[in-house]
């Protein structure tokens, strides 16, 4: 069942594991299965990611620095939560855009 547009073509050709996989404006992206485009999420997933992993690359240093009983616990769920919470959030919250990178042959 696709429930997002592409940028391109304005065909809905996207689904919500195909959008969270899609990535930031910096990667690759997902070709679009009508126009072959390939599309990623915009500038607001991008800024998102960036201050979310900020944010808790910033915690994982505190609790470096300051150790209670369950550090390695809470390290490891903070590093889980850089991989896992962006693509949730870019699957149902942000729209999607032409990917702007270009890669040589």
């Amino acid at each position: 069942m696709s429930i997002y547009t592409c940028p391109h073509c304005g065909e809905k050709t996207f689904n919500p594991l195909t959008k969270a996989m899609a990535g930031q404006l910096n990667s690759k992206g997902r070709p679009c299965k009508k126009c072959g485009t390939r599309c990623v999420n915009g500038k607001g997933a991008t800024i998102f990611n960036a201050i979310y992993c900020l944010c808790s690359f910033a915690l994982v240093v505190y609790i470096y620095l300051h150790p209670t009983i369950f550090e390695i616990i809470q390290v490891i769920a903070l590093i889980l939560s850089i991989l896992i919470v962006p693509r949730i959030v870019n699957a149902f919250f942000f729209k999607m855009a032409e990917a702007i990178r270009i890669d040589l042959p």
